[in-house]
């Protein structure tokens, strides 16, 4: 399975056929690198060869994804580029992402920027990875452009993870529907990376790894610790980790409190 999400960060919504029995640096290759001439034409029609277009999508494509943030990474006045956003919304190459800072004491006061996604993994990958570095990969020389993943492949991993196990939430909850799904961000650093709000009314928060080591109790502290901060009550804590949890945690495991591994992600796939 893990194989399977490492393979979806990156083609996710690219429409190829994958031999997964290939290495991914391959596939790579085979799909993108090899075909840049092709899929840049197909991009650069969407975008009307906008370079404004694309410095505001390589900005996005890494970090923390706020408007903000994004305009500094890619060097853009903010008055210039702001404008740009909803035209990149219509040509459905992102989306915007407020913090749901509904479902805390914060909502009066959370005057943090909101977050920008790109509406598939490929698109991410393309602009983050590819893009800005065409000169390269138009001659044929990738090696740049695999440097750059290596040393970006986890902060990029990680956030697709997190996107899939939002998807999961709203299968294991379908008897009581998943109303409102997203996180919660502030400008003092404070972040939720999964809360959502079922039709009952039901607060669920969570907290998704994808790293080496196994999550352990003082993560699941930190969480609760920051819902008190916030007055955020959840019915609900779901943990997601990649490379699973410490037996004390284990043995924490009720029903307010589910434990999930990238294995049960496979039901996204079934």
């Amino acid at each position: 399975m893990q194989t399977a999400v490492n393979y979806f960060a990156v083609f996710g919504g690219l429409n190829v056929k994958l031999d997964l029995t290939k290495p991914l640096r391959t596939l790579i290759i085979r799909h993108i690198l090899d075909e840049y001439y092709e899929i840049h034409d197909y991009i650069e029609k969407k975008t009307k060869n906008s370079s404004l277009f694309h410095k505001i999508l390589t900005g996005i494509s890494l970090g923390d994804r706020r408007i903000n943030s994004a305009f500094k990474r890619a060097d853009l006045d903010y008055e210039e580029a702001i404008d740009c956003i909803d035209d990149l919304e219509d040509l459905q190459f992102i989306t915007e992402e407020t913090s749901m800072d509904f479902l805390t004491n914060q909502f009066e006061e959370n005057e943090s920027a909101d977050k920008l996604l790109f509406t598939t993994p490929f698109l991410r990958f393309w602009f983050a990875f590819v893009s800005p570095l065409y000169k390269g990969i138009a001659r044929e020389n990738y090696d740049e452009c695999f440097k750059k993943f290596d040393n970006y492949q986890a902060e990029f991993m990680d956030f697709i993870f997190e996107q899939l196990c939002h998807e999961y939430i709203k299968e294991i909850f379908s008897d009581d529907e998943i109303e409102e799904i997203g996180r919660y961000w502030d400008d003092e650093k404070r972040e939720i990376n999964l809360l959502a709000q079922t039709t009952s009314g039901k607060v669920i928060v969570g907290l998704c790894k994808y790293t080496n080591s196994k999550m352990k109790s003082n993560e699941i502290n930190k969480l609760k610790e920051l819902c008190l901060e916030l007055e955020l009550i959840p019915d609900y804590v779901v943990l997601f980790s990649k490379s699973g949890f410490t037996n004390e945690l284990k043995s924490q495991k009720n029903e307010s409190l589910r434990l999930f591994t990238i294995k049960s992600l496979k039901a996204l796939v079934n």
